[in-house]
C-alpha cells in the first residue's frame, strides 16, 4: 500500500500571493523545460498562462506512468509541472485567434517559447514584432542547440543533449557503455537556469528601465556549465579524463548484509580519515598508497574493496549508526517508498498531497522549492485543463461571452 495517506492534505491557496505577483508569463513551450522554467515563475505568484494548441494542447499532458486502476495511466508529469497555470487553448493558423494572442502579449512580461529556431518568425511574431506590442518583454527562447550555429536547426530533445555534452561518456555501466539519465535532466536544469534568466531580465526591465530583450536558451549549454572541469583538463593536459573517474576516494555506494544500500563520501581529508577509523583501517591512512586524496585516487580499487567488505557485514540500521558515530558523511540510498515513509522529509513537508480537482484522488507532488522565509511561493492552482481558462481570459482582454461563443464555435478557440 502507498505510503502517501500519511502525508498532510493540502488545499490550494487560492488567496496567496508572491514576490511574482503581478508579472504576467506566456508559455508557449511544450514537454518539460518550458515548463519546468514556468513553473519556477508560477510557484512564487507570476500569473503563467499556457498557450495551447486547440484540439491538442502541451505534449506532456500525454506523458503517463502506468497506473492499475486507469488504463489511460497516471499524468504526474503534467499534474505537478503545470500547477499554478492557466490554460488558453487557440488555433494558431487562424488569423483571429493570433489577433487575440497579440493583445494577451501586450499585457505580458515575459513570454516563453519552444518551437524550432525561426518558426516564431514565420508566426509573425519575431522578437521585433514582440517588443513593437510590449516594449518591456522578457522573450525566453527555448531550443535544443541555440538560436545561432550550424545545429540550430536540428532536433533538441534532452537526451540528444545529455549525450552530446559528455554527460553519459562520462556515466558509463560495467561494460563501458555510455548512459543516458533515467530522468529529463537537460530540460530540468535548462528550466531552472531559464527561471534565473528570466529574473535577471525582468530586473533590467524593472529597476534600469531597460528594454524587453531575448533570452537565447539552450539545452545544450546549462548542461555543459553542470559537466565540471573535464574540457578545461582536457585542454589544459591533452588528456581526456578517464570516464566515471572520481573526484574523490573514498566515495561511491556500498550494498549492505540486508540488501540495502548507503552512499558515503570521504571529500576531504579529515572525512576520508574517519572512514578508515570506522572500517578498523585507520592504520592505512600512514601508508603512502592512502595518505592523500591523489594516493587513493590512484588505488581506488583498494580502497573500494576495503569499504564495500566491511559495510557488507552490517545491515543499513545498522551501518548508519557506527559511521554516523565516526562523524563520517553517510547515508542511505532511498526509492519512493523510503522518501515518504522518511522522518526528515515529513517534518519538512517535503511532499503533500494535493486535495484533488473534480472528485479525483489526491495528488502526491513537491512543495514549492526553495523556501523564502518572508514571500514564500505557494501551491494555488491545479494543473489545467487545456482550454480551462480560455473564456476567462478573453473576457480579461474585453472579450464578451457572445464573442467567445462566436470564436469557439468558428474553431478558432477552445474552452472547457
Amino acid at each position: 500500500m502507498s505510503r502517501a495517506h500519511a502525508l498532510p492534505r493540502q488545499p490550494l491557496a487560492s488567496e496567496a500571493a508572491g514576490p511574482l505577483q503581478g508579472v504576467r508569463v506566456l508559455d508557449l513551450s511544450r514537454l518539460v523545460a518550458g515548463n519546468m522554467l514556468t513553473l519556477q515563475l508560477g510557484d512564487f505568484g507570476a500569473d503563467v498562462i499556457k498557450v495551447e494548441a486547440a484540439g491538442s494542447g502541451d505534449t506532456l499532458r500525454e506523458w503517463c506512468e502506468p497506473h492499475p486502476e486507469h488504463p489511460e495511466g497516471f499524468d504526474g508529469w503534467w499534474r505537478i509541472y503545470a500547477r499554478n497555470k492557466r490554460s488558453l487553448a487557440l488555433d494558431f493558423r487562424n488569423a483571429q485567434a493570433m489577433d487575440w494572442l497579440r493583445r494577451l502579449i501586450a499585457s505580458a512580461q515575459v513570454l516563453v517559447e519552444s518551437f524550432r529556431p525561426g518558426t516564431l518568425e514565420a508566426m509573425g511574431l519575431a522578437p521585433d514584432a514582440l517588443l513593437a506590442l510590449q516594449p518591456g518583454l522578457v522573450i525566453v527562447r527555448l531550443s535544443g542547440w541555440g538560436q545561432t550555429g550550424p545545429y540550430r536547426t536540428l532536433p533538441g530533445f534532452g537526451s540528444l543533449i545529455e549525450g552530446f555534452s559528455g554527460y553519459a561518456h562520462k556515466h558509463r555501466d560495467a561494460r563501458g557503455e555510455p548512459q543516458l539519465p533515467h530522468m529529463a535532466l537537460a530540460d530540468m536544469v535548462t528550466g531552472l537556469t531559464g527561471a534565473f534568466a528570466t529574473l535577471a531580465a525582468l530586473r533590467e526591465v524593472e529597476m534600469r528601465g531597460g528594454r524587453g530583450q531575448v533570452v537565447d536558451l539552450s539545452l545544450l549549454e546549462p548542461m555543459l556549465a553542470i559537466m565540471g572541469p573535464d574540457v578545461a583538463a582536457y585542454a589544459a593536459t591533452g588528456t581526456d579524463p578517464e570516464p566515471g573517474r572520481k573526484i574523490a576516494s573514498p566515495r561511491g555506494s556500498y550494498r549492505c548484509k540486508d540488501g540495502l544500500w548507503v552512499s558515503m563520501s570521504g571529500s576531504t581529508e579529515t572525512m576520508a580519515r574517519r572512514v578508515f577509523d570506522a572500517i578498523g583501517q585507520v592504520a592505512l591512512f600512514e601508508d603512502p598508497r592512502f595518505g592523500t586524496n591523489a594516493a587513493r585516487l590512484a588505488h581506488d580499487a583498494e580502497v573500494d574493496r576495503l569499504v564495500s567488505d566491511f559495510i557488507a557485514t552490517l545491515d543499513q540500521a545498522e551501518c548508519l549508526a557506527l559511521f554516523r558515530s565516526k562523524g563520517v558523511t553517510v547515508g542511505p540510498v532511498y526509492a519512493p517508498p523510503q522518501l515518504l515513509n522518511d522522518p526528515h522529509v515529513a517534518e519538512r513537508g517535503v511532499y503533500v498531497q494535493l486535495d484533488a480537482a473534480e472528485g479525483e484522488p489526491p495528488t502526491v507532488m513537491h512543495q514549492v522549492t526553495p523556501r523564502l522565509q518572508g514571500t514564500p511561493g505557494s501551491i494555488r492552482r491545479h494543473a489545467p485543463r487545456r482550454g480551462q481558462h480560455t473564456r476567462e481570459l478573453l473576457a480579461e482582454l474585453g472579450a464578451t461571452d457572445a464573442e467567445a461563443e462566436a470564436l469557439q464555435g468558428q474553431g478558432v478557440i477552445e474552452c472547457r
